[in-house]
C-alpha cells in the first residue's frame, strides 16, 4: 500500500540549512511531526549542538528549529513501506524541494542517514543541482551511534548557522 507523506515542510524565509530524513516513521505519522519516536535521537542531538534545552512538544520543536534557521523535511513524498523500516521502502516518489529552495536562503542540505542520502542522490540531486552532506542516522535502528558519538558529525550544521551569529 502506498503511503503519502502527511507532514508539511518546516521552514521560513530565514532558513539557512535544510535537514532531510527519508520518510516519517509510524510514530512520526501518528504525531504529525518529524522524529516522533521517543528513542530517535534527533531532538537530543540538535538541541545539544544548538545549546538549547531538548524540546518536548511539537510547538517547542518547531520554535527551536525556526529560531535557529533550520528547515526540516523528508526526501520521499510517497512510497510503500513496512512499519518504519527504511530498508523496506519501495517505489519511492521524491518530494519537490523547489518550494523551500525558492523561498529560503538554504546554504547547505544535510541528510539524516544512508537511505535518505541514497534516495536524495538518486531522485533529487540532479533536479536541485545541489549536493547533500550525509550525516549518520539518529534513528534508534542505528544503535551503534550514541548521542555523544552523533554530536561530532552533526556539529557540521553549526558552520552554516554560526557565520551570522544565528546560535
Amino acid at each position: 500500500m502506498v503511503i503519502v507523506h502527511p507532514i508539511p515542510p518546516l521552514y521560513d524565509s530565514a532558513s539557512r540549512i535544510l535537514i532531510l530524513g527519508s520518510f516519517p516513521s509510524v510514530k512520526s505519522r501518528e504525531a504529525q511531526f518529524f522524529y516522533g519516536h521517543p528513542q530517535n535521537r534527533f531532538w537530543r542531538v540538535v538541541s545539544e549542538i544548538l545549546g538549547e534545552p531538548c524540546p518536548g512538544t511539537v510547538p517547542e520543536k518547531r520554535s527551536m528549529l525556526i529560531r535557529n534557521h533550520i528547515a526540516l523535511w523528508d526526501v520521499i513524498h510517497s512510497c510503500e513501506i513496512t512499519g518504519s523500516s527504511d530498508a523496506s521502502i519501495k517505489n519511492a516518489v521524491p518530494n519537490d524541494l523547489t518550494e523551500i529552495l525558492s523561498h529560503a536562503d538554504i546554504r547547505a542540505i544535510f541528510v539524516n542517514g544512508g537511505t535518505a542520502y541514497r534516495l536524495y542522490r538518486q531522485h533529487i540531486e540532479k533536479a536541485t543541482g545541489r549536493e547533500a552532506v550525509l550525516l549518520p542516522s539518529t534513528s534508534p535502528a542505528n544503535a551503534a551511534w550514541s548521542v555523544e558519538r552523533l554530536i561530532g558529525p552533526w556539529s557540521a550544521i553549526k558552520e552554516y548557522l554560526d557565520e551570522e551569529g544565528c546560535i
